[in-house]
């Protein structure tokens, strides 16, 4: 091929027997025998055996070289004996013998060893991000991600549509999470900001008349890190679509992911249409509006249980009565499971912030009768009303919570998940996709109590315009939708709104007025306002759809340099400071807080 390789270290094999060959690459290995030395190379494409022989004069130098050194040798293919051909290496039918060798890159001594795939410190593995890219798993990831926007890429051209950037400085949005600023030189005091999403400029390319677009987009939000979300700047697939409704979007994405989870994993797909559920309806029957549904279990509605007579649990009366609500999930055939089990549960629920999990196991005898420490408080009749609400059956057990709304919902979901992982109910074999439709177009701010948006602002209301009834906001409902894939939200999305006149409406509802919103989104009203057609879209987050395909649970193992917890990326010392002379031409001075 050149001077340094006439074969990568994946491509060598019986039929190469004989041949005088060029490799290149790194020390991944060494096993000293004594009178033979055997040397792992390795590249990007893979490994190949290499041995050397105490004649050889190269014998000694190679002894001492250390790991992770770049050497090229040159030497000759030897097909290995059946006894001790690696069928796990491409190229373990054969070894090279080294004829000699040199050195094209000296490592120093590592911080870290690289063949193994040992969990190390965050702060070595970032630091020294470059040697842990080197590892095998990691950098798998890292070819795979580069696999799947390939793949999304060809898939979109194919789909009809077209690919544009959008700008990255650009102006600061008054929604959303805190922009990263950018200060301007030619115009001082006055800051650019990088993208939190490219959502008013994707809406824009929809009003200048382009159909379909799409763009593999960085986004840039100063955020805290989470495991499923990178500190600072994340890649996300980003694609608008004009002329269409809700259905037109998730015809299009669904068709994507088959085919994109069916390339890239041996995982079986629940579903290759995926559910509709309303939000309203996933948090009442998964506690979440990211539902796992690979989990079984659900949620069920038992408030007004605890208005009868006939029950007599007067803590979660009372709650009842001060306007909480009761919320239960049901374990199928549990009667048998020892009582550590249900007290666990509930000493996990106490852990997570909430005052517990109370808890019974329906029984019969000559009657239904429920047996645990809060059983003795149901009658029979309320019991079978329990069983009629949950589908419960004897032998079954049922976890109760009580409280706010919003802290009932949050309790039973970690619970729902932590008593799925404890009884080994969910399949990690399967992805289970769904949508989740019908968000609520505003909420009540719980601490200001003033109405807000719920999502995102710039979406559809649901039904004809002329019948919405804006005293009532809070039964406004959005083409607002989340696509979400075993528990993890892949991203938010919405038909557009397209009208000024309904967005000033809307606004207005949230306590803008309309000069607000015209100093505001003036780039977004002024085009609106030319003529824009009805259009919608969506953005999967690249990060986590390659998460799920790779099987990772952090962000960090599919990105190719992460940033730390803190938004530090300690291989390059960012963020760093600056000197006076940048200050000085941008205008600025620093003022650091005490």
């Amino acid at each position: 091929m050149n001077k340094f390789r006439t074969h990568n270290c994946n491509e060598l094999t019986k039929k190469n027997d004989g041949q005088e060959i060029i490799l290149s690459g790194w020390i991944n290995k060494k096993r000293d025998h004594g009178n033979l030395l055997f040397i792992d190379l390795r590249d990007n494409y893979g490994v190949t055996q290499c041995i050397i022989d105490k004649s050889n004069s190269s014998f000694k130098d190679l002894e001492k070289i250390q790991l992770e050194s770049v050497i090229k040798i040159k030497g000759k293919v030897v097909k290995r004996s059946k006894e001790t051909i690696n069928n796990e290496l491409l190229t373990g039918e054969v070894e090279v013998n080294i004829n000699s060798f040199e050195i094209l890159g000296a490592c120093n001594e590592l911080p870290m060893p690289v063949f193994s795939d040992q969990e190390y410190a965050e702060e070595i593995r970032l630091k020294y991000r470059f040697l842990d890219l080197r590892r095998k798993k990691i950098h798998n990831n890292i070819i795979l991600r580069s696999k799947v926007i390939s793949f999304i890429r060809n898939q979109m051209i194919k789909l009809g549509f077209l690919e544009f950037q959008t700008p990255i400085l650009t102006s600061s949005s008054p929604e959303g999470a805190r922009d990263f600023l950018v200060p301007s030189r030619l115009n001082p005091g006055k800051f650019y900001a990088l993208p939190q999403a490219p959502q008013q400029f994707k809406q824009l390319i929809m009003v200048s008349g382009f159909d379909k677009y799409f763009q593999i987009a960085p986004c840039f939000r100063d955020e805290d890190a989470r495991a499923d979300r990178s500190p600072g700047e994340f890649y996300q697939l980003d694609l608008e679509m004009s002329f269409v409704e809700q259905e037109n979007i998730f015809n299009v994405v669904e068709k994507l992911m088959v085919n994109l989870f069916k390339e890239f994993s041996k995982k079986e797909l629940l579903n290759e249409k995926f559910p509709r559920i309303p939000y309203e309806e996933s948090m009442l029957k998964y506690g979440s509006d990211k539902p796992d549904l690979r989990n079984p279990l659900l949620i069920y509605d038992l408030t007004n249980i605890f208005t009868r007579e006939d029950v007599s649990f007067d803590i979660f009366k009372k709650l009842v009565k001060s306007g909480n609500k009761v919320r239960c999930i049901v374990t199928k055939n549990t009667k048998n499971k020892p009582r550590n089990f249900f007290d666990s549960i509930d000493k996990w629920a106490k852990e997570q912030g909430a005052s517990g999990l109370a808890y019974f196991t329906l029984e019969k005898d000559k009657t239904i009768s429920a047996k645990g420490p809060v059983g003795k408080f149901f009658k029979e009749d309320s019991l079978k009303e329990i069983m009629k609400i949950t589908s419960a059956e004897v032998g079954d057990s049922i976890f109760f919570a009580c409280g706010k709304i919003g802290e009932v919902e949050k309790i039973c979901s970690l619970a729902r998940t932590k008593i799925a992982e404890d009884l080994d109910l969910i399949d990690e074999n399967k992805f289970a996709f769904c949508w989740i439709v019908d968000y609520p177009m505003f909420e009540l701010d719980e601490v200001t109590k003033k109405i807000k948006f719920s999502h995102n602002p710039f979406s559809m209301p649901q039904g004809e315009i002329k019948n919405i009834d804006f005293n009532k906001p809070l039964n406004i409902k959005a083409f607002q939708y989340d696509i979400v894939c075993n528990g993890i939200e892949l991203s938010s999305g919405a038909i557009r709104n397209h009208i000024p006149e309904l967005m000033y409406k809307l606004f207005k509802v949230a306590g803008y007025e309309k000069s607000q919103v015209d100093e505001k989104f003036s780039g977004m009203i002024n085009a609106l306002s030319f003529g824009a057609p009805p259009h919608g879209g969506i953005a999967p987050g690249i990060d986590r759809i390659v998460m799920l395909l790779a099987n990772e649970k952090n962000i960090r193992e599919v990105t190719m340099f992460p940033m730390n917890q803190n938004a530090q990326d300690l291989m390059m010392n960012a963020p760093s400071n600056v000197d006076e002379h940048q200050l000085k031409e941008l205008g600025l001075s620093i003022k650091i807080k005490k």
